[in-house]
């Protein structure tokens, strides 16, 4: 909870700089920012490794590296395309000693292997899957926080993909979904 806690300080002091949240969702970080990214957790139990896409202001990956800071071979990675961002994170990384590395690039550029990719608030769904493709080949599970509007960009994006996967409530917002990829090829 303490890094939890110095955690939003810092995302407050950045975010009247830099906007990495929206300022209104502040005084609901613990439900809309951490709680909606830390329930993950209970849906890759399992999982010691996670690619972060599009990491942006932490969310989920930073709350996921502050949960898993002291489990045996846990690692996240935090991938964003702009440096600004990444400088961010690399502070909290730092600040905190986390178990997460900074990766200044595109997603889909990256071979990392992870058990888990995961993205919240990147791009449109059917945008996300090709980011995400290249870790769910190597063998990741997807689990991606989605808005009210999943289950269209959901129905959009198999024009494109053949994607084997699932949605599910959000603990966090009944408004929101959590998408659970297995399995993603690109359609015929």
């Amino acid at each position: 909870m303490a890094d939890l806690a110095v955690f939003l300080d810092r995302l407050t002091e950045a975010n009247a700089v830099m906007n990495l949240v929206g300022p209104d969702s502040l005084p609901d970080f613990w439900n809309r920012h951490a709680f909606d990214s830390a329930q993950l957790l209970d849906l890759a139990p399992d999982a010691r490794t996670w690619a972060d896409l599009g990491a942006g202001a932490g969310f989920p990956g930073v709350v996921l590296s502050i949960l898993l800071k002291g489990r045996a071979d846990a690692h996240v990675w935090l991938i964003d395309s702009l440096q600004k961002r990444c400088r961010f994170l690399q502070t909290i990384v730092d600040q905190l000693d986390l178990p997460a590395t900074v990766v200044w690039g595109r997603a889909e550029e990256q071979e990392i292997k992870v058990d888990v990719v995961t993205a919240r608030a990147v791009a449109p769904l059917e945008k996300l899957l090709g980011y995400a493709q290249p870790y769910l080949k190597r063998g990741a599970q997807g689990l991606f926080l989605k808005g009210e509007k999943a289950e269209a960009e959901l129905q959009e994006a198999r024009k494109v993909w053949q994607v084997d996967a699932d949605l599910s409530v959000s603990r966090s917002d009944p408004r929101g979904r959590i998408l659970t990829v297995r399995t993603l090829r690109r359609g015929s």
